[in-house]
């Protein structure tokens, strides 16, 4: 239970109607999970509008609705108050509700196109190595500690958000490491926290379904460094074209990680292998597990983060050298009999499904063919579909166009808008096969002794998303599985 005037400190209420309440059991954005003594905050969002579940809440239990204007008839036992944005104020309202629980834990954003999940599931891995208890936040899975709670988005709903960092907060955890979404910071999902550091990674074409344009999105990306405190650092890619932009109107203080340039935190590639990466990083030569030239970037970041948070460069690195990376970002394995190399990676966007493939084309030792099996998500940016497709053309002797998560749209017209990035040049390489776990069998048919099968898009993933429902699909045990069945 909290007090009313408590959870709207910082909030301009413009009107005040019906009873008057001091206290509230409960906070909620959903009307169905409403109870007894709840306050129910109605948010004009981007699929509905909480003003249309007001009588929900109220029949479920709310006491108290926060909306934008009120509904056609006002329940006498019920207080209403005024506000003119409600998805604006909802997190800074939550921080409230929860004690406002990221002022007691220190708390790092990540942001960017890709490498979000990596960096910030080796920033948790890095500093549990250090011995401090920390959680994480992100598209894989949420920790508290060492206790994994499941995750449904990038970055939480602002309830459960803020719940989830008091959760850290009660449990001792010194250091929250979360991903930022362009969607949440454009929702306002982390509107209220207090961030002490947050980190840019890329940028590149994603999200213009939801962003329209991409000026909109880079913008919507670069507003949660212009909100970070001066006592915060940002972090920033300076070989990315925008690195430098994000940081333009901070007021934290800045640093910049590079391959290419001077930089604050210098690395450079040595090897790139299998095996791992070798790389100088600040004149001192290490080498890691992870693979490929964007985990390379997106160790710097994390190197980058913990020196900033006061840790020594010199364990840092020691224990990094140690880490593998997130699930389902370039898994590989090796089938038993032919040494077929297996890659699964969340490469869900063009830049990405680049940075694999030339990771791979990199790694091949000889003339070992690259098969790729890749699909684009349905109700998505249809404008990354046959840019996907040309980049997998270019950079794979076979490509097996199939179903991602396609959603509520038909997985046929998905590759349809495929095929019309395909070159006329490249229209020998290409099967379309819509079922994934029959696209999956026909590559690793298709492929040789020692050649390298790319199985792109869901990475992590246990389901794939279908007209509403969710079956269990898992991209490494089904290729693990064609391996065995087909002899590899």
């Amino acid at each position: 239970m909290q007090q009313l005037q408590h959870i709207l400190d910082k909030i301009k209420v413009d009107s005040v109607n019906g009873r008057s309440v001091d206290e509230v059991n409960d906070l909620q954005i959903d009307s169905r999970k409403v109870t007894a003594g709840s306050c129910f905050i109605a948010i004009n969002g981007s699929t509905s509008n909480g003003h249309d579940f007001i009588g929900t809440a109220i029949t479920n239990g709310a006491t108290v609705i926060i909306c934008e204007h009120n509904p056609a008839e006002i329940i006498e036992n019920v207080m209403y108050l005024n506000v003119s944005d409600t998805e604006a104020v909802a997190g800074i309202i939550a921080h409230n509700f929860y004690g406002k629980p990221s002022d007691k834990i220190k708390l790092i954003g990540v942001t960017g196109t890709n490498g979000k999940t990596t960096i910030a599931t080796l920033l948790h891995k890095l500093f549990s190595s250090l011995g401090y208890k920390s959680g994480l936040i992100s598209t894989v899975q949420n920790q508290v500690g060492d206790k994994i709670l499941p995750s449904t988005h990038t970055t939480p709903d602002v309830i459960s958000l803020n719940a989830l960092l008091a959760k850290m907060v009660n449990e001792s955890c010194t250091h929250a490491f979360m991903e930022v979404s362009s969607h949440a910071l454009h929702q306002h999902r982390v509107a209220g926290l207090y961030f002490t550091g947050g980190i840019f990674s890329n940028i590149t074409h994603d999200h213009l379904d939801y962003h329209k344009t991409f000026d909109e999105y880079i913008n919507v990306k670069k507003s949660f460094f212009d909100k970070l405190p001066p006592s915060a650092f940002a972090i920033t890619n300076a070989d990315d074209k925008r690195g430098a932009v994000m940081l333009q109107n901070t007021r934290a203080k800045k640093y910049f990680y590079s391959l290419k340039t001077l930089a604050d935190f210098k690395g450079k590639i040595l090897e790139n292998s299998l095996t791992g990466l070798l790389m100088i990083i600040d004149e001192v030569e290490v080498h890691f597990k992870l693979i490929g030239a964007f985990n390379a970037y997106n160790l710097l970041a994390v190197y980058g983060a913990a020196v900033c948070s006061g840790e020594d460069k010199h364990t840092v690195l020691q224990v990094l050298s140690n880490l593998s990376g997130a699930e389902g970002r370039f898994d590989y394995m090796i089938s038993p009999k032919e040494k077929v190399i297996g890659i699964i990676d969340y490469a869900h966007t063009p830049d990405a499904l680049l940075n694999v493939l030339a990771t791979i084309k990199n790694l091949r030792q000889g003339n070992e063919q690259i098969l790729t099996v890749v699909g684009c998500g349905g109700d998505r940016d249809k404008t990354k579909r046959p840019v996907m497709a040309e980049v997998a053309c270019e950079h794979s002797n076979r490509i097996f166009f199939t179903s991602d998560n396609p959603r509520s749209e038909d997985p046929e017209q998905i590759i349809k808008e495929m095929e019309s990035g395909v070159t006329v040049t490249c229209r020998k390489k290409y099967i379309s096969i819509a079922d994934r776990k029959e696209a999956i069998k026909t590559a690793v048919s298709f492929s040789n002794k020692e050649d390298i099968v790319l199985v792109a898009g869901k990475g992590h993933e246990k389901y794939q998303e279908i007209k509403g429902h969710k079956y269990p699909f898992d991209d490494k045990a089904v290729l693990m599985e064609m391996f065995e069945l087909l002899g590899k």
